[in-house]
C-alpha cells in the first residue's frame, strides 16, 4: 500500500545501498525485490534449526521506527533477544491464553507489532487487529469479537472518552487496558464511564533497557 510514496526517490536510495522489499502483486521496477512470489512458493517444512538460529542473540533482528526521543524519527536496531522477551508482555500484565486483544495501533512501531503481536504469540492469545482505530466504533467491536484486552496509547482512550455518550457503553467484556501515556483525568474519566477495567500503565523505550509497570494503578 505504501510503495507508491517510495517509488520517487528509488535512485536516491540505490545510491545509498538501501533495498526495498515489497509484499503485494507488482509489476515493480528494477532493483525492487518482491516477495510475494517466493513466499507462495516457500515450502511449508522448517529449515534444519542451523540455517535461522541466530549465532547471538544480540545480532540485529530488525528495524523498527522511533519516534525521535532521542531526536528526528528514525529507524532503531532491535536485537533478537528483545524481540524474543516481547513474548512475555502479556503475560507479565495479566492476561491469557484465554483473552482476545484488540489492537489498532501502527504495526511499523514496537508497542503495536513486537509488544501487541509477538505479544499475543507468546500467550496463545486471539488478536483481533483493527486497521484505523474508530473510537465511534469502538465498543461494537469490542462486543462483536469478544475482547477482553485493549491496548492502548494514551490518545485513544481521551478519544473514546471525548465521545458522545451513548446507550450500551457499559455493556461489554472488556477486562484489561494496557498501555502508555495514559493522563490521570482521562484514567479517571475512563473508569467512571466504561466500568470497572483493570488498567495496567506501561513505559518502555525502544531503545532502552528498562520497563516500568504500574501493577498497582
Amino acid at each position: 500500500d505504501l510503495f507508491e510514496s517510495v517509488e520517487p526517490i528509488l535512485p536516491t536510495l540505490r545510491e545509498d545501498g538501501v533495498v526495498v522489499w515489497v509484499l503485494g502483486s507488482g509489476p515493480y521496477p528494477p532493483g525492487v525485490v518482491a516477495l510475494q512470489e517466493p513466499l507462495d512458493a516457500a515450502s511449508e517444512e522448517l529449515e534444519p534449526e542451523e540455517v535461522w538460529q541466530p549465532p547471538d542473540m544480540n545480532e540485529t533482528c530488525l528495524y523498527i521506527f522511533t519516534s525521535g526521543t532521542t531526536g528526528l524519527p528514525k529507524a532503531a536496531r532491535v536485537s533478537h533477544l528483545k524481540s524474543i522477551m516481547c513474548l512475555s508482555f502479556y503475560e507479565l500484565v495479566g492476561a491469557s491464553s484465554r483473552d482476545v486483544v484488540y489492537l489498532a495501533l501502527p504495526l511499523y512501531h514496537m508497542a503495536g507489532s513486537l509488544l501487541g503481536i509477538v505479544g499475543c504469540i507468546g500467550i496463545g492469545a486471539t488478536c483481533v487487529l483493527k486497521e484505523k482505530f474508530s473510537a465511534r466504533q469502538f465498543w461494537d467491536d469490542c462486543r462483536a469479537e469478544g475482547v477482553t484486552v485493549f491496548q492502548y496509547i494514551g490518545e485513544l482512550c481521551r478519544y473514546l472518552v471525548n465521545q458522545p455518550q451513548r446507550p450500551g457503553e457499559r455493556e461489554h467484556g472488556l477486562r484489561l487496558a494496557v498501555g502508555s501515556g495514559l493522563r490521570p483525568d482521562v484514567w479517571r474519566s475512563f473508569l467512571q464511564r466504561f466500568g470497572d477495567i483493570r488498567i495496567v500503565e506501561t513505559y518502555g523505550m525502544t531503545e532502552g533497557n528498562v520497563t516500568l509497570f504500574n501493577y498497582t494503578g
